[in-house]
C-alpha cells in the first residue's frame, strides 16, 4: 500500500474556545494519501513550534547555511497576546504557508515529524457537550479563499440539518446516519458531500439525506441558468434513470442548474438530464485535483432513498426534465441569429423568379410659365425701373 502521506492541507477557519480559558485553534481539513479526510485543530503556538523544529532538521532548506537556498516558508512569530483581529489576520498566511510546505521535496513534505504533527489527536475528537457554559465560536474562510479581516463579520453559525433516513457509511471519511439525527454542517460541496459533525463523530455525508430543519426541502437551490457554463467530463456515466444523461469521458456539455446535492442538470445540444457533479470539470481547467476526487463516488439521488421520513408537509418540486428542456430551447432560440437564406443547393426544386419591380420615377414640379416683360416692370421696384429705363 505504501508509506503514508499527505496529498493537500487546507485551513477552514478558526474557533474561538472558552474553556479552560478563552483561547483560538485552527481547523485543517487535511487529505491523506488514501483519500480519507481528517479534520484537525492546532493553537498557532503549537505551529510555530512544529515550524521551528523543521528548520532545526533541515538547516539547509531553512536558509540557516546559505539564505539563498532556503525553500522553507516562513512563518511569523506568535505575539505576547493573540485576540480575534490576530487570529482573523493569520489566516492568509497559515493559508500560504500549508500549501508551501506541500510543494516542498518529498523528504520534508513527507517527513515523520510532519506527518505526526496533522495526524488526528484524542483532542480532536473532543466536542463541546450540552453542558458547556458558552460553546466555541467558529470562524469560516471565505469561499474565495481570500482571507481579509472585514470579510469576518462575526461568528459563523454552522447550519443545523436532519437525517431522513438511514445511511450507512460506505468509507471511514464518512459518517453514519440514523432517521431524525441532527447533525452540524460544516462544509458544502459542489460534490453532493457535506462535511458534517454530531456530538463526538465527523465525516462526509451525502447532502441528499438532510433537510434543513427551519425551512421547506431544497430551499437553498439556486436558480437554473438557461444561458450555461461550459463543462467537461472527467468520467464516463451511464444512465441508471430515464431523466439521466449518458457521457462518456472528455464530452464537452454546459451546465444549467447547479443543484445542492450534487446532480446537477446539464445540456447537450437541445438535450437535458442529471449527471454527477464529481464527474464534471470546469473547460480550461487543471483535470489533476478533479480526478483524485472521484474516487470517492457519486453521492445517491434524493428519489433512490427508500423510506424517507422528512419532518415539512410541503417542499418546494423541483423542475421536470421535460420544463427544463422547454425553457432550454426557448432560450436558445432567443439566443441564436435569424438563419438568412442560403445559396440553392443543387437538386433542390428551383424556385420561381419573381419580375423585377419596376420603380416609378417620382414626379417632378411644375415649372410656371415666364412672366412677360410689362408684368415684370409692372410687379418690380423702382430701383429696377430706373436701371431699366437707363439700360435702353
Amino acid at each position: 500500500m505504501g508509506d503514508p502521506f499527505i496529498r493537500h492541507i487546507a485551513l477552514l477557519g478558526f474557533e474561538k474556545r472558552f474553556v479552560p480559558s478563552q483561547h483560538y485553534v485552527y481547523m485543517f481539513l487535511v487529505k491523506w494519501q488514501d483519500l480519507s479526510e481528517k479534520v484537525v485543530y492546532r493553537r498557532f503556538t503549537e505551529i510555530y513550534e512544529f515550524h521551528k523544529i523543521l528548520k532545526e532538521m533541515f538547516p539547509i532548506e531553512a536558509g540557516d547555511i546559505n539564505p539563498e537556498k532556503r525553500i522553507i516558508p516562513h512563518l511569523p512569530a506568535p505575539r505576547w497576546f493573540d485576540g480575534q483581529r490576530v487570529a482573523e489576520s493569520r489566516q492568509g498566511t497559515l493559508t500560504e504557508y500549508c500549501n508551501s510546505l506541500m510543494n516542498l521535496p518529498g523528504k520534508i513534505s513527507r517527513c515523520n515529524h510532519l506527518l505526526n504533527f496533522f495526524k488526528v489527536r484524542p483532542d480532536d475528537l473532543k466536542l463541546p457537550t450540552d453542558s458547556q457554559v458558552k460553546k466555541p465560536e467558529t470562524y469560516l474562510v471565505p469561499r474565495d479563499g481570500k482571507s481579509n479581516v472585514t470579510d469576518i463579520t462575526g461568528p459563523i453559525i454552522l447550519q443545523t440539518y436532519r437525517a431522513i433516513a438511514d445511511y450507512e457509511k460506505s468509507s471511514g471519511s464518512e459518517m453514519a446516519l440514523a432517521t431524525g439525527d441532527v447533525v452540524d454542517v460544516v462544509e458544502k460541496s459542489q460534490s453532493g458531500w457535506w462535511f458534517c459533525q454530531m456530538k463526538t463523530k465527523r465525516g462526509w455525508v451525502p447532502a441528499s439525506y438532510l433537510e434543513p430543519l427551519d425551512s421547506p426541502d431544497e430551499a437553498e437551490d439556486p436558480e437554473p441558468n438557461y444561458a450555461g457554463e461550459p463543462y467537461v467530463t472527467i468520467k464516463a456515466y451511464t444512465a441508471l434513470l430515464e431523466d439521466e444523461m449518458s457521457l462518456e469521458q472528455g464530452e464537452t456539455i454546459e451546465v444549467i442548474h447547479k443543484l445542492l446535492d450534487g446532480w446537477w442538470v446539464i445540456r447537450k445540444e437541445d438535450v437535458t438530464g442529471y449527471f454527477p457533479s464529481m464527474y464534471l470539470q470546469q473547460a480550461g481547467q487543471d483535470t489533476d485535483q478533479a480526478q483524485s476526487r472521484i474516487k470517492r463516488g457519486a453521492p445517491p439521488r434524493r428519489s433512490s432513498i427508500r423510506n424517507a421520513h422528512s419532518i415539512h408537509q410541503q417542499s418546494r418540486k423541483r423542475l421536470s426534465q421535460d420544463t427544463y428542456r422547454r425553457n432550454s430551447v426557448r432560450f436558445l432560440q432567443q439566443r441564436r441569429p435569424r438563419a438568412r437564406p442560403g445559396p440553392q443547393s443543387p437538386g433542390s426544386p428551383l424556385k420561381e423568379e419573381e419580375p423585377p419591380k419596376t420603380e416609378r420615377p417620382k414626379p417632378q414640379p411644375a415649372v410656371p410659365p415666364r412672366p412677360s416683360a410689362d408684368l415684370i416692370l409692372h410687379r418690380c421696384s423702382e430701383s429696377t425701373k430706373r436701371k431699366l429705363a437707363s439700360a435702353v
